[in-house]
């Protein structure tokens, strides 16, 4: 395993497609996650694992591409997805929040198209 690959893990969608995802788990990564990325191949993302089941809402402030994000819950089942949340570099006051209104303890962002371009909406399970 290369360097850049360390503390990722392969997602492999239904489809067959497999995605490397970077883990966020640390309180301060979760909280940076995609900040001022400039750009997200299209099988690389990032995936946000939380020690429990809870409303998990993602806010795009100073993410600079637009994104799908996947909510999970604790089987890899899919709960939610929001199709291309909207980069937002600020003001803070003009920036949204997207999902957490169903349970998750998982939630992955991928560039934005992937879920509608490999068919994952909630029900669908994810293999990691």
């Amino acid at each position: 395993m290369e360097a850049g690959e360390l503390n990722t893990v392969e997602i492999k969608l239904p489809d067959g497609f497999k995605i490397r995802a970077e883990m966020m788990v640390r309180p301060e990564d979760l909280v940076k996650g995609m900040k001022f990325r400039p750009s997200l191949e299209p099988n690389r993302g990032m995936l946000f694992m939380h020690s429990k089941e809870g409303s998990y809402a993602h806010w795009m402030y100073e993410v600079l591409i637009p994104l799908d994000m996947i909510w999970m819950d604790r089987n890899r089942r899919i709960v939610q997805v929001v199709h291309h949340a909207p980069p937002c570099p600020g003001p803070k006051e003009q920036c949204l929040s997207y999902g957490g209104q169903y349970p998750a303890i998982y939630i992955l962002e991928v560039a934005a198209g992937t879920a509608a371009r490999h068919g994952l909406k909630p029900g669908v399970q994810l293999d990691f």
